[in-house]
């Protein structure tokens, strides 16, 4: 399901399509590692964490792989207007990953339906990823960059949305032993997710200025 949802993004990103590559995110198996990996710090679960970072590092290395194939493979245009937009991180990027992330851990909690929900989680990471395939193998580095940060950011904010989310909804561990542990690993990543988005922040606004 990664490499179709890969191929079928970077179609999409090629011919300017949004239908096909909303239809990209339909695919994307992107919701449950996500939300693992929130749930994993809210709980300081080490195993789950384990687990949920193998399974985002497979899927991100294997559609990475896809894309630079592709972009190596056929001609990309860099200013194309569906690869444009996921180079270049505004406000509204930010605002859609943290809704994301948060519905993401919505649907965990209140049984909405997981299938509508990943599509948004996708669409936060899946196309900013495929952009910087295609264009690092296509050899467009500079504008590779700016997908590059998006991508990272986007990651940042779902995670840190999430386990935001789980916080309010009241997740806490079952054994009492494990509150300890489970709040100072939240104290953790509530001071180092904010502290990484705000460098990512400076440093789009940097390679905009560059």
């Amino acid at each position: 399901m990664v490499v179709l949802s890969s191929i079928v993004a970077a179609v999409g990103l090629l011919r300017g399509n949004v239908a096909v590559v909303v239809g990209a995110m339909v695919l994307a198996p992107l919701l449950g590692p996500n939300v693992a990996l929130a749930l994993a710090t809210t709980l300081a679960d080490t195993a789950l964490a384990r687990t949920a970072l193998r399974a985002n590092a497979a899927g991100l290395a294997v559609a990475l792989v896809v894309a630079l194939a592709l972009g190596a493979a056929v001609p990309v245009d860099p200013a194309a207007a569906e690869i444009v937009s996921r180079t270049r991180a505004t406000s509204s990027d930010v605002i859609l990953a943290l809704a994301a992330g948060s519905a993401g851990a919505l649907a965990f909690t209140s049984g909405l339906p997981a299938m509508l929900i990943g599509v948004m989680v996708a669409v936060a990471l899946r196309p900013p990823l495929v952009t910087f395939g295609l264009l690092t193998g296509s050899g467009h580095l500079t504008e590779a960059l700016g997908a590059l940060l998006l991508l990272l950011s986007n990651i940042i904010c779902v995670n840190l949305a999430g386990v935001v989310t789980f916080l309010i909804r009241g997740i806490r561990p079952r054994a009492w032993w494990d509150a300890a542990r489970a709040k100072k690993a939240t104290r953790v990543a509530m001071a180092l997710w904010p502290g990484l988005l705000a460098a990512l922040v400076a440093l789009i606004h940097l390679a905009r200025r560059g």
